[in-house]
């Protein structure tokens, strides 16, 4: 007799039952393996690893590169760097400022100074009125080779050499001559070209904000051995933003400081 073939139902039957066995067969493996089949165990049970995270990728913050003190000459006349003292003559020592003009400020000898000089210094006195309420006097600015011969001969017959050495340039050897230097004095006149300046509102000001506009005080107190000059809180010296900045910043007071080069109280020559 021919065997029946299964039907359909059959076939969904043993499938079925097959896949009982085989589940009832896995649990009851795991169930009855040994103690020490711990490896074969955790074959069974295991689940797929995560995926290892990617190692953190450091991330280097750049650093500000260096000032470089060799953007500009400190020898060349002309140069907004320029540094003039008595170890530091001018050359030519009779030079000229090609770009002169009057700077459109309260300006009482009706000096002018150079162009870039200028604009920082209507900048200053407008920021120092604004915030301030404070009204500022150019004192004096570009003075000439022959000027500076009559003022440093007028101060040698009024006080002696050796005080016009501390208190005037000589010839040659002034930051005015540069078109550069500035002297400012409150509108008032109040210490005007006086040490007790610098106990002003205008003098407090000026000392603690001119180098947002590109000066220095160019001789501050307690550097006179350093930069040949009696304290002068009236005085300012345009050096442009970047460097009155970097001055600023790392607290150096002196341009002879900063550069490392002479001056002194001893001219050269």
């Amino acid at each position: 007799m021919t065997p029946r073939r299964p039907g359909p139902r059959m076939l969904i039957a043993l499938a079925a039952a097959g896949v009982l066995v085989l589940g009832v067969g896995a649990w009851a493996l795991g169930a009855v393996l040994p103690p020490d089949s711990a490896p074969v165990r955790a074959a069974l049970t295991a689940r797929p690893a995560p995926a290892a995270s990617p190692s953190a990728i450091p991330i280097s913050t750049p650093t500000a590169p260096a000032f470089d003190k060799r953007a500009n000459s400190i020898d060349d006349p002309s140069s907004i760097w320029v540094v003039v003292n008595k170890s530091r003559p001018l050359n030519p020592q009779t030079y000229v400022p090609a770009d002169l003009v009057q700077p459109p400020v309260a300006n009482i000898h009706d000096q002018p100074v150079r162009h870039v000089v200028s604009d920082a210094l209507a900048a200053m006195f407008a920021a120092a009125k604004s915030s301030a309420g404070l009204s500022l006097t150019l004192q004096s600015g570009y003075r000439s080779y022959d000027m500076q011969v009559n003022d440093y001969n007028g101060d040698v017959a009024a006080h002696g050499r050796a005080y016009a050495d501390s208190d005037t340039a000589r010839p040659g050897h002034s930051e005015h001559q540069t078109g550069l230097a500035v002297d400012i004095s409150a509108a008032s006149g109040r210490c005007s070209l006086d040490a007790c300046f610098g106990q002003t509102p205008e003098g407090q000001w000026l000392a603690a904000n001119a180098w947002r506009f590109g000066f220095l005080l160019r001789y501050p107190q307690g550097k006179e051995a350093v930069t040949g000059f009696t304290y002068e809180p009236w005085h300012f010296r345009y050096v442009g933003i970047p460097l009155s900045t970097e001055l600023h910043d790392t607290g150096v007071t002196t341009l002879e400081e900063f550069f490392g080069v002479p001056g002194g109280e001893t001219y050269s020559g």
